[in-house]
C-alpha cells in the first residue's frame, strides 16, 4: 500500500522525534510540542496497550494533560494490532489535529511505524505462526547468526539490509520466501522511495552508546522498583494470555517467564537489561540506515529548550 502524493505531502509536513529507548525523547517532546503548538501522536507499538504502563515508559498523566497525546491506551493487552491499522489511525489523527490548526509531532522509537508512514507498507502474506515457532526454536538451538547466513544465501539483498541480530525481520524475510516463493526484497522495491533529510522533519535523538546503556540500566531498575512484576501478574490474572505482540514486549516477556518458570529475580532483571540493550542497538541500526533521519547528538543532562530550538530551526524550511 503506497502513500498517495497528497498523503506524502501531509506526512512530510509533520514533525518526527525518534530515537532508541531511554534516549530522552519523552522529556524533549513536551518542550518541542509546546514551542510548535503541536499535539503528539505516539510512534510506539507498545504504548497502544492499556494497563501496560511501567514496562512501556508511557508519558505520565501530567505530561498527557500538558500536551494532548494520541494512539496511547487504545487497545486491551489481548488485542491484536497491525502496522496497517496503525498507519490508518495515525493518518486520521493527523488530519484531525490539523483541522484544529495545530502542528503534528510524532514521538517514539518504533522504526517500523516510522517507515510505514514515510514509505508506505508492504503487507505481504499473513503470518504463519507454525513456521515462526519452528524458526524461533531454531534460533534458540543454533543462534540468529545461522539464520542470517541462510537468508544471505536465498535473499542477499534483504540480508545486506538487516542487522545480523534483527531476529524479527530476518524471520519475516524467511517467512515471506517460504509462503510466496519470492524474496521479500523483490516485493518491496516499490516502497524504497526515500526523502532527503532536508525534505522532511525527522529527527533522531542520539546518545553515545555507553551513556545510553547506563540510562537503560537505570530505567530497567526503576521499572522493577515501581512494580513491574505486580503489573504483569495482574495482566496475566485478568487476561490469561496477552496478544502475540504484547507478549513479546521487552520486559514483559522476561517477567512472564519469571512468573511461569521460576527464573530468579536477579536473573530476570539482568535479562531485561540485556534484551533492552540489544533492542536499542537494533533501533539505532535502523535509524542510521534511514536517509530521512537527521541525528541530534546529545550527551549528559538534556537541555530541552536548547535542543527543541535546534530542531525547530533545522526543520523550519523544507526543500521541495
Amino acid at each position: 500500500m503506497s502513500p498517495t502524493p497528497s498523503e506524502l505531502e501531509s506526512i512530510r509536513q509533520c514533525w518526527f522525534l525518534t530515537g532508541a529507548t531511554a534516549s530522552g525523547k519523552s522529556q524533549l517532546s513536551l518542550r518541542l510540542a509546546e514551542q510548535l503548538n503541536a499535539e503528539i501522536i505516539s510512534l510506539d507499538s507498545m504504548a497502544i496497550y492499556r494497563e501496560m504502563d511501567l514496562g512501556t515508559a508511557k508519558p505520565n498523566a501530567a505530561a498527557r494533560q500538558a500536551v494532548p497525546h494520541h494512539l496511547i491506551d487504545i487497545l486491551w493487552p489481548n488485542d491484536s494490532y497491525s502496522v496497517t491499522q496503525y498507519r490508518a489511525a495515525a493518518c486520521d489523527k493527523m488530519a484531525e489535529i490539523r483541522s484544529r490548526g495545530r502542528e503534528v509531532l510524532f514521538v517514539g522509537g518504533t522504526a517500523l511505524y516510522l517507515q510505514a508512514l514515510l514509505k508506505g507498507i508492504f503487507a505481504g502474506p499473513p503470518a504463519d505462526w507454525a513456521f515462526r515457532q519452528a524458526i524461533e526454536e531454531e534460533v534458540q538451538a543454533v543462534g540468529i547468526e545461522c539464520l542470517h547466513e541462510r537468508l544471505k544465501s536465498v535473499d542477499p539483498l534483504s540480508a545486506d539490509k538487516l542487522h545480523p541480530n534483527d531476529t524479527k525481520r530476518i524471520v519475516r524475510a524467511l517467512e515471506v520466501l517460504h509462503l510466496t516463493g519470492q524474496p521479500i526484497s523483490h516485493q518491496q522495491r516499490e516502497f524504497e522511495r526515500s526523502f532527503r533529510p532536508e525534505q522532511c522533519r525527522v529527527f533522531w535523538l542520539h546518545r553515545p552508546r555507553p551513556e545510553l546503556h547506563q540510562r537503560i540500566e537505570q530505567r530497567v531498575e526503576s521499572m522493577f522498583q515501581a512494580g513491574l512484576i505486580e503489573e504483569v501478574a495482574g495482566l496475566l490474572a485478568k487476561y490469561g494470555e496477552l496478544s502475540h505482540t504484547a507478549n513479546q514486549a521487552v520486559g514483559y516477556k522476561e517477567v512472564i517467564e519469571h512468573l511461569r518458570r521460576g527464573l530468579s529475580m536477579a536473573d530476570t532483571i539482568e535479562q531485561v537489561k540485556i534484551r533492552t540493550r540489544r533492542f536499542a542497538r537494533a533501533q539505532e541500526t535502523w535509524f542510521r540506515n534511514m536517509s530521512e533521519n537527521r541525528p541530534i547528538e546529545v550527551s549528559g543532562p538534556l537541555d530541552s529548550a536548547e535542543v527543541a530550538a535546534q530542531i525547530i530551526d533545522s526543520g523550519r524550511i523544507l526543500a521541495d
